[in-house]
């Protein structure tokens, strides 16, 4: 039998099914698409998720196709400097386009042995004590332990589980194209710098070639919002914003997206589990949503493969849901909250200058960039150390890199002291002694996505702790 299905082919069932590859699951991942789409929705990787890649020995094939970038503008398009003493080796934004990011997610999770069928389309679902089953639409049914949706938005394994999206319609539409423009660079740079001193929504990033990723406002909210724009409606936004359209032509791809902030009312129900946008949607302000979804992936893995292999302790596969079910919530909070200040009415605008001022201090500016990129995240442990909860970023160690321990996704014990013992637990986490010179307390127990779940030096302390993440002990 099939160990997990995932529902969906993009960045976060890829990183999904890489996660579960790791512990040795047999995973399916179906995608309806044919072909990997050629065009490009989100565009770059923020701090936690260049984190994550790092933490499986992804990150170098990262920045080899990858560009840093440490500006400012990512909470509402406020222009204040990148932040200092960000808490994080990897205090920069990565531009790698989705596409990139799913070709090198695809070449992953093949090496660790998963199977992506492309033109799969999942259209029924049924689920019982034992397992999932999954109807195709070309009427082939197929078994597994566990399903999980990454399907996206308009998530078909989520309405065929009856889960509630509550939410925010859109009340916005912004028109997006990959296009060719015919007027020079620096007359497009002219004038996207002038209209965006007071139209945010609109903008235009050269993609190279005399290509162009062009973002504009539409006219109203289309009632049917899977139609993609014509290029006589891009044209005409981009006259109506910027007062010329800088000669577009030759459409790559036209789409619309709204401002819809949704999320599903639970993550889990019975064998079947959702993620990425199929558990949540906003407005791309910030570039949070395919990071959210990679993130998503990365808590859910390790705990569906241990309830799978037999050694998830009581409660452990529900906590999914119990933390990222509120990560997701800030986020649509977050985005909420950006898109008010973004627009031009007046007292949204006066909100704006406020907060402005209020980002010259160091402390707000590092406050809202880390809401952004995901480091301030700390999931609810109890009481506890200050580190209990958070996910501990890459220190230097004598040996090495603390991130270099953790390509296999387990459990970890980093210890300085060199009197601890994981004995029980071998199978699931590594126990390494070592030091760092940027940890100052005595040992931490990592989670496999890096989250802090112990810290100190007490072994019988220590002990009533690892079963309540790994399990009960193996003598």
């Amino acid at each position: 039998m099939i160990d997990v299905i995932v529902a969906g082919g993009g960045p976060t069932g890829l990183m999904l099914a890489s996660e579960l590859r790791l512990h040795g699951l047999r995973a399916l991942v179906l995608e309806k698409e044919p072909e990997p789409t050629r065009y490009a929705r989100a565009l770059g990787l923020h701090a936690r998720s260049v984190e994550v890649m790092d933490q499986r020995g992804l990150l170098e094939r990262f920045l080899a196709v990858g560009r840093q970038f440490r500006v400012g503008g990512f909470f509402a398009g406020i222009d204040k400097p990148w932040p200092d003493q960000l808490d994080t080796a990897h205090a920069y934004v990565l531009h790698v386009p989705q596409t990139t990011t799913e070709r090198l997610l695809t070449e992953h999770a093949t090496e660790l042995g998963a199977e992506i069928r492309r033109g799969c389309e999942v259209v029924g679902l049924s689920q019982d004590e034992d397992g999932a089953t999954a109807e195709l639409a070309d009427g082939t049914q197929l078994r597994s332990r566990y399903l999980v949706g990454c399907d996206g938005g308009r998530s078909t394994v989520r309405k065929l589980l009856g889960v509630g999206f509550p939410g925010e319609p859109t009340r916005v539409d912004t028109l997006l194209g990959v296009v060719e423009l015919t007027a020079p660079p620096e007359t497009v740079h002219a004038v996207m710098a002038e209209v965006r001193k007071t139209q945010l929504r609109f903008g235009a990033m050269p993609l190279g070639d005399g290509v162009y990723r062009v973002v504009a406002p539409a006219a109203g909210v289309a009632e049917d919002r899977t139609v993609p724009p014509t290029l006589d409606e891009l044209k005409q936004q981009m006259r109506t914003v910027a007062g010329t359209d800088f000669g577009v032509h030759s459409p790559r791809w036209l789409s619309r997206f709204g401002d819809a902030t949704r999320q599903a009312e639970r993550y889990r129900t019975g064998r079947v589990l959702l993620a990425g946008d199929a558990a949540h949607i906003h407005p791309p302000i910030g570039g949070q949503g395919l990071n959210l979804g990679i993130q998503d992936a990365f808590n859910l893995g390790w705990k569906l493969a241990a309830e799978v292999a037999g050694w998830a302790p009581e409660g452990l596969l529900d906590s999914y849901h119990t933390e990222r079910h509120p990560v997701a919530a800030d986020v649509l909070d977050n985005a909420r909250a950006q898109m008010e200040l973004m627009s031009l009415e007046p007292g949204p605008r006066s909100v704006r200058r406020l907060v402005a001022e209020l980002m010259d201090f160091e402390d707000v500016n590092r406050y809202l960039i880390e809401k952004i990129i995901a480091i301030g995240v700390r999931y609810d442990f109890g009481e506890g150390h200050e580190l209990l909860g958070r996910r501990m970023r890459d220190v230097g160690l004598k040996q090495g890199r603390l991130y270099e321990l953790m390509h296999g996704g387990r459990g970890l014990l980093l210890d300085q002291t060199g009197r601890l013992s994981v004995a029980g637990w071998a199978d699931r986490v590594d126990h390494v002694v070592d030091a760092s010179e940027e940890l100052d307390v005595p040992a931490v127990l990592l989670r496999p996505d890096g989250h802090v779940a112990w810290v100190g030096e007490d072994q019988r302390d220590l002990l009533d702790r690892l079963p309540k993440w790994f399990g009960a002990a193996v003598s």
